[in-house]
């Protein structure tokens, strides 16, 4: 175990990077995970509400069962109530449920709340997969054969740079202005660092780090010095790319990348992009983790506040973050189940509004249909695979 991500084997949740390091032992049988859960606010009710509900379903095919603990209000609700947008009850809350090995699933909150948590738990890294799905080439707004087949791991640094400097506005005599300060320590680089590295050498050894040489010069020599030294004997193949030359290929030759390891910033903008070639950006999530063991699963959309009370969410986003978080809990075959049920209704032509194809064969429906027909999918699944113990 490389330093600053050690585990404890015995935490239901300790193997947050587990695809990434030598292997656990392996689950018991008959376990009882833990959930938090954070609703959120827009429509992050309604995703969420949706995920438990495919939970549920997948609990009455599983061996295993899971007690689910709710928290209060975060983000732009609870700063009207609380006057903070990560209230001191829910920093207590969290700390509850990551003490008893709990992961959290997360809706959607406003305003600083999900900077301050990423701060409060030092939840440094960030994974958000850009796999795009068969059923979906045609839903994408680029040529089918330019995504196929595509699978890109975002390694996000999540606690630091520019998101979390110090920043001040002020009245001079030329007006306002605003500073705001992007730092980063070399140890908060080598430990991302690290963890992209452990993620490419157990893909396709292949890694690029996200820099911009001209426009932020010493925060881009550190990240490539850090490389150099970290990675001088390495097997995998790292290189540099600009943000901004990044973002173009990104779009317009994905296939060029395996792993993706960026600052804050910059992630954060590769991560919106990305969700173009998925089809949706309500189709992108991610796991956010510290280096022991705790972990928030969340979508990469925000709050949506204009979809609310219409129906008209996509849920899939939010149920693939469940399915992250149950694979980090080892229970691999759950995490299967629920993927390969969300594939079969889009290759049956279901889509919701923002996946529309305008072609003969879709069908396009609401958040609730959508979620009954991932239930009823899955249970389906569960039924042909019966002779197969889920664990």
């Amino acid at each position: 175990m490389s330093a600053g991500l050690s585990r404890d084997d015995d935490r239901p949740n300790s193997n947050a990077f587990s695809r990434f390091l030598p292997s656990e032992k392996p689950r018991e049988k008959h376990q009882t995970f833990l959930l938090g859960v954070l609703e959120g606010e827009g429509i992050g009710p309604d995703v969420i509400a949706s995920s438990l509900e495919v939970l549920r379903a997948l609990e009455s095919q599983s061996e295993h069962t899971f007690a689910l603990e709710y928290g209060g209000e975060i983000g732009v609700k609870a700063k009207a109530q609380s006057g903070k947008p990560l209230p001191p009850t829910i920093i207590e809350w969290c700390r509850d449920i990551f003490s008893r090995g709990g992961a959290i699933l997360n809706g959607p909150g406003g305003d600083r709340y999900v900077y301050d948590l990423r701060v409060q738990f030092d939840l440094f890294c960030k994974f958000s997969p850009l796999r795009v799905s068969p059923a979906l080439h045609n839903a994408t707004r680029l040529k089918p054969q330019f995504v196929r087949d595509l699978d890109v791991l975002l390694v996000r640094e999540n606690s630091s740079g520019f998101y979390q400097g110090a920043s001040s506005n002020v009245v001079t005599d030329n007006g306002r202005r605003a500073e705001q300060i992007c730092a980063y320590e070399e140890s908060e680089v080598r430990r991302i660092l690290e963890v992209a590295h452990n993620a490419a050498d157990a893909r396709r050894k292949k890694l690029a780090v996200i820099i911009k040489e001209g426009g932020a010069p010493t925060l881009s020599q550190l990240w490539r010095d850090c490389a150099d030294e970290m990675w001088r004997d390495s097997n995998i193949e790292y290189s540099f790319l600009n943000i901004d030359h990044a973002a173009y290929r990104l779009i317009q030759h994905p296939h060029e990348f395996d792993v993706i390891v960026a600052p804050n910033l910059f992630g954060d903008s590769l991560g919106d992009l990305g969700a173009v070639l998925l089809g949706s950006r309500g189709l992108s999530y991610s796991g956010n983790y510290d280096g022991h063991g705790a972990a928030v699963y969340q979508t990469n959309h925000g709050s949506g506040y204009d979809l609310v009370g219409k129906n008209l969410a996509n849920p899939v986003g939010q149920i693939f973050s469940l399915s992250m978080m149950l694979r980090d809990f080892g229970l691999t075959k759950e995490a299967d189940l629920i993927e390969n049920a969300v594939e079969s209704v889009w290759q049956r032509g279901w889509r919701t509004f923002d996946l529309a194809e305008n072609a003969n064969n879709q069908f396009v429906v609401g958040t609730r249909q959508m979620t009954s027909l991932i239930v009823h999918s899955l249970l389906e699944k569960a039924r042909e695979n019966s002779a197969v113990t889920v664990a």
